[in-house]
C-alpha cells in the first residue's frame, strides 16, 4: 500500500508546519511505558517508517521508558530531515512503580528539558507541551511559575514553541497571558468530548488541538453507533474514530501510537475514510 498524501493535509504550529496525521511514540517503550520494547529493531522500523511515509510531525517525552522513545528516536532518526517535527513534554517523572508524578518545579523543568535535548540528539526542541493535573486527568491550579519557567528556556534559544497538556480551559487561557501557546493537547476522543468547546474555541485562534487516547487508550472506544457506522464503510472502527477526529474541526492533529508498522500503514489509510453527513451525525451522537 502506497500513499499518495496523509489525510488531513497539514497544519502550522507557530512557523513550523507539521501534517495533521502524527505518530505517537508512547508504545515504543516496554509495557507499562516503561523499559525497552521486546522488539528493538521494530520499534526503529516504524519510527523510520513514519517518516518514509511522509509523517513530519512525532510526540515523545523523555518520561516515557523513561529515556527510551527519545532514546529510539535519535537511534531511528538521526540526524533528521529537516522537514520532521519532533513535539515533547515536561511536567512528569516516573517513580518505580510505574507512577507519574507531578514534577513542574522550575529545577524539574529545567533537568526535563536539558534530557530531552540530551537524548533526541537536538539542539532546540520544536515544541514542548507543558503537562499538567496528573493521571487522573486535568486539575485545577495556577500554570504561571511553570510556564515562565519555560519561558525562560525558549527565551534561551533551547525551545521553538510552546503548548499546554492535560490542562482546563481555564489553565489554556491563563497560560496564553503569559506566553503564545500554539496546541493544547488533552484526552479526548468518540466517547469523550469534554473539550469540545475548547476545540471550538481554539480553532477560531488558528491554534491545534492533539488529542491523546483518540482511540480511548488503555480502554479502546467501544459503542454500537460506531460499531454501526464501521460495518456499513467496511472498515473498522478504530478507523473511522480516526476519520471522525481528522472530520470533527481542521485544528485537530492525531498522534496516534503503534510499535507495529502494518498497523501504522492501517491508521493511515483509516484515517483517510470519508464520513457522510449521515456518518457523522449518528457518531456525534456517542458522546453527547
Amino acid at each position: 500500500m502506497a500513499f499518495t498524501s496523509l489525510p488531513g493535509g497539514t497544519w502550522t504550529l507557530g512557523d513550523l508546519t507539521v501534517t495533521r496525521f502524527g505518530y505517537g511514540a508512547m508504545q515504543l517503550a516496554g509495557p507499562g511505558v516503561m523499559g525497552p520494547p521486546a522488539d528493538h529493531d521494530g520499534a526503529l522500523a516504524v519510527l523510520r517508517e513514519a517518516v518514509e511515509l511522509g509523517i513530519t510531525h512525532i510526540d515523545t517525552a523523555d518520561a516515557y521508558g523513561p529515556h527510551v522513545t527519545n532514546q529510539l528516536i535519535r537511534e531511528a532518526l538521526h540526524p533528521y530531515p529537516d522537514s520532521l517535527r519532533i513535539v515533547t513534554k515536561v511536567g512528569a517523572n516516573r517513580d518505580q512503580q510505574g507512577g507519574w508524578p507531578p514534577a513542574r518545579d522550575p529545577e524539574s523543568l529545567r533537568r526535563s528539558v536539558h534530557r530531552n535535548l540530551e537524548n533526541l540528539g537536538s539542539d532546540v526542541l520544536d515544541l514542548v507541551n507543558l503537562r499538567l493535573g496528573n493521571a487522573e486527568g486535568p486539575q485545577s491550579g495556577s500554570v504561571a511559575e511553570a510556564l515562565e519557567t519555560l519561558v525562560e528556556l525558549q527565551q534561551q534559544g533551547l525551545i521553538r514553541h510552546l503548548g499546554v497538556s492535560n490542562a482546563t480551559p481555564e489553565q489554556v487561557a491563563e497560560a496564553q497571558t503569559i506566553a503564545p501557546i500554539v496546541c493544547v493537547q488533552n484526552m479526548y476522543n468518540l466517547a469523550y468530548r469534554q473539550d469540545d468547546e475548547l476545540i471550538d474555541a481554539l480553532a477560531n485562534q488558528g491554534i491545534a488541538y492533539v488529542p491523546f487516547f483518540p482511540l480511548g487508550g488503555f480502554s479502546p472506544l467501544q459503542s454500537s453507533a460506531l460499531s454501526t457506522v464501521a460495518a456499513r464503510l467496511d472498515a473498522t472502527p478504530m478507523s473511522v474514530a480516526l476519520a471522525w477526529l481528522l472530520q470533527r474541526s481542521a485544528n485537530i492533529l492525531l498522534i496516534p501510537g503503534t510499535s507495529s508498522v502494518p498497523h501504522l500503514r492501517e491508521n493511515i489509510a483509516g484515517a483517510g475514510l470519508s464520513l457522510s453527513d449521515d456518518d457523522l451525525a449518528e457518531l456525534d451522537k456517542i458522546g453527547r
